[in-house]
């Protein structure tokens, strides 16, 4: 264990170095940050998911500063440049910045006006010139240096090189670049024009055409908006703080007199702010930012994606799922209460009269025969002619819900989907998992990729391995907090299980179908290739009902099943009496069951699962109906109050399904009547709520939604930051008024007008 890591990564996240080298030491064994989190409390001391993760990914980040730093050891090593001034300083390097700023003057360079001047055998009088001393005599000193065979014809081309050579000094010196670094984190702007030939083209990003904001208070998608506007060639970028900062703060490191020679220093640090160092900020800048909206845009997507993962499911109840349609009709299949598959037919429910009536008697005849108990109806094309539909069945005791089927085209048509059902085509496919995803939506969306199901903000812009790698994380960690039936769990479901993964979790799916149905968590043992280290961190997380060990339906880990039975005997019961008895549970004195591996947060655990065996985390299911006669864009009016669904968060706002196939947004300064700075502290991903329409555009086919008790009203507060405004309400800097050629209408500088150019420049990633 690196102690030098353990002890940087505790003071950075404020924890105790024990449960960052306990943390470190579990990950490096194989652990899974919901093993550790669930099961090892006694070793960290506690630590959530969101600490261990910060722990494993700040280890790797370290890691990848090692690497480098063995790699630029072993290349001045090669080259007999390595001091041991030199090695001290890269090995006390804690970034990987300050450790690129020492080891720069030493980087195999290609060749620049430094190194032709040096070349011409300059930089004697590069090193005179920058001492400054009194009695130096620039010109004087370079008539020595004029030599027509080296390529030096004159004074000023001799000054003009060993200029050259110290401005590669200034750019190349570790404490500039520092301090430079600073001064473009704190005071840079960053300032944005639209490329005038492409002027026409590049309506979507109009609000960029000529706008200029601190990069301290520029939003993450505002940053990935501009930043993908100059990719596609639209927007030119510059991010730069004011020039007479950056030149006063050269001009104190390196100006050291007042006198001839000091002025060419002078010179020189001024044209390698200019020439060099400014751009090797700028793109330092540049990546920084990227990185910190990515960072920003992706937890964004994993707080949704974590919610929406979440969402209540119906339970083990049958189904009927409908896809609907016009003119191809609604495919139509019948699922029992484990999502398996019974029937499917194709109905007509909305193309005449005489259909209609064949649908509702073909349906009465399906839900009666199939024991159905609720209806799953897509909300794409045809949904709320369909859920009309069915409601007028009037069917006792079976609900009707409107299901998101985003991604489910994309399941329809994988090879997951082809090898569950071989016999059948997409539209049957895109049915079952509709269906599905009401009985439970945990077991079905772990089978489509995260990006296609439709909850990310600009997830295209961002750096996919660090998406992909969140998208996991999350997705880990809602299957592992709800836990997993080993009987019924697909094998995608079974791929998530902490421990297990794809291959292993084929072995399980595998081993089932031969052998039958699994008769107790140790059965698992006997799968192939699945050893005691994966058995040890997958089997808590999963169920069996009803198998051979009471405890095996039950988060309780197997090593902690001799703990149940000690308690269970001193009290002279069975298991089954103790999860059964809550007054036999309150006789149980933890204290003494305390010993070097099981302490008390474990025992607490132990308890809570015995009082609900194998409880799940998410929240009751509660059926949503749309309000009835809204079924189109242009039923909306301005003033009504309508029932929704949140279907997704960004930065600057929510959507909501109103029932009308096209989400609506509330912008951030709508969604309460307190100031919101965060729109994920205010909403969730599939939470119902009650919303005012403040506007309707057809032609744009945007809505305008509130959750205030009196929406549109302005309030003295803070502007949200989705409103590009300075929190007083202050423009963040005038604009240059520029002669333009005619202009497409623009979109109305409002709140909600720069939201939907957002929701635009969005459109491709929902």
């Amino acid at each position: 264990m690196n102690e030098v890591h353990v002890s940087q990564i505790s003071r950075e996240l404020t924890l105790q170095p024990q449960q960052v080298s306990a943390t470190a030491e579990l990950l490096a064994d194989g652990g899974t940050v919901p093993f550790i989190s669930r099961y090892r409390k006694e070793a960290t001391g506690g630590l959530d998911e969101v600490a261990i993760t910060a722990i494993r990914d700040r280890l790797g980040q370290l890691a990848e500063l090692d690497a480098r730093r063995g790699a630029i050891l072993q290349s001045l090593t090669e080259r007999n440049l390595l001091t041991d001034e030199l090695q001290a300083q890269i090995a006390g390097a804690e970034t990987m910045a300050r450790l690129e700023d020492i080891y720069l003057p030493y980087r195999p360079k290609r060749r620049t006006r430094g190194t032709i001047a040096r070349e011409k055998g300059l930089e004697p009088l590069a090193e005179l010139l920058f001492a400054q001393a009194a009695d130096t005599d620039p010109q004087a000193a370079a008539e020595g240096f004029v030599d027509a065979e080296k390529d030096v014809n004159s004074v000023e081309e001799a000054l003009a090189g060993a200029r050259d050579i110290i401005a590669e000094w200034v750019n190349e010196d570790a404490r500039a670049r520092e301090q430079m670094r600073s001064l473009f984190a704190r005071r840079a702007s960053i300032k944005s024009e639209v490329v005038l030939t492409r002027e026409e083209d590049a309506a979507k990003y109009r609000d960029y055409f000529d706008w200029s904001e601190p990069v301290t208070e520029a939003p993450s998608h505002r940053l990935l908006a501009m930043f993908r506007g100059e990719r596609e060639g639209f927007l030119l970028l510059k991010l730069r703080p004011p020039e007479e900062e950056a030149q006063a703060l050269l001009h104190g490191l390196f100006v050291q007199a007042d006198n001839a020679a000091a002025a060419q220093v002078a010179e020189a640090a001024a044209d390698g702010y200019r020439r060099l160092l400014s751009h090797s900020m700028e793109t330092e800048l540049r990546q920084e930012l990227k990185h910190r909206a990515d960072e920003e845009s992706i937890r964004v997507f994993t707080a949704n994606l974590r919610q929406l993962l979440l969402a209540a499911p119906l339970g083990q109840h049958s189904v009927l799922g409908l896809d609907p349609g016009f003119r191809t009709g609604a495919k139509l299949v019948c699922l029992d209460a484990s999502g398996k598959l019974l029937h499917n037919e194709t109905i007509y429910p909305t193309q005449s009269e005489r259909m209609a009536t064949q649908a509702a008697d073909r349906v009465r005849e399906l839900v009666q025969k199939f024991h159905i108990e609720a209806i799953a109806i897509g909300n794409g094309t045809a949904s709320r002619e369909t859920e009309s539909f069915a409601r007028g069945l009037a069917l006792p005791g079976v609900q009707i819900v409107v299901v998101n089927e985003s991604g489910a085209s994309v399941y329809s048509a994988s090879e997951v989907a082809r090898a569950e059902f071989p016999d059948h085509d997409v539209t049957v496919r895109g049915a079952v998992s509709i269906g599905r995803r009401l009985q439970d939506p945990l077991a079905e969306l772990v089978k489509i990729d995260p990006k296609s199901i439709g909850v990310g903000q600009y997830q295209h812009d961002v750096d996919q391995g660090d998406l992909k790698r969140g998208l996991d994380d999350v997705v880990l960690s809602c299957v592992n907090a709800v836990g997993v039936e080993l009987n019924t769990a697909s094998r995608e479901l079974l791929a998530y299980v902490s421990g297990l993964g794809p291959k292993l979790a084929e072995n399980v799916v595998k081993f089932r179908d031969e052998a039958g149905p699994f008769a107790s968590r140790q059965d698992l043992t006997k799968v192939p290739r699945l050893g005691p280290k994966a058995f040890e961190q997958a089997a808590g997380f999963l169920r069996v009902r009803g198998g051979a060990h009471p405890l095996d339906a039950s988060a309780v880990h197997p090593e902690s099943y001799s703990v149940v039975a000690q308690m269970a005997g001193d009290l002279g019961v069975g298991i089954e009496d103790l999860m059964r008895d809550e007054g036999l549970r309150r006789k149980i004195k933890l204290e003494r069951y305390v010993t070097d591996t099981v302490g008390l947060p474990t025992l607490t655990d132990i308890m809570a699962e015995l009082a609900k065996p194998g409880r799940d985390p998410r929240e009751q299911f509660e059926a949503f109906a749309f309000a009835e006669g809204v079924e189109k864009l242009e039923d909306l009016q301005p003033g009504m109050k309508l029932p929704g669904i949140v279907t997704n968060i960004t930065k600057f706002g929510a959507f909501v399904d109103v029932g009308v196939h096209q989400d609506g947004l509330v912008h951030v300064s709508e969604l309460a009547d307190h100031f919101v700075s965060d729109p994920a502290t205010a909403v969730k991903v599939a939470q119902q709520v009650q919303v005012t329409v403040l506007e309707v555009d057809l032609a744009r086919q945007r809505i305008a939604l509130s959750l205030r008790s009196h929406p549109g009203q302005a309030r003295r507060q803070p502007r949200a930051e989705g409103d590009r405004r300075h929190p007083q309400g202050k423009p963040q800097q005038k604009r240059q008024e520029k002669p333009r050629q005619p202009k497409p209408e623009p979109i109305p500088q409002t709140a909600l007008g720069r939201a939907f150019a957002n929701l635009k420049l969005n459109d491709e990633n929902r």
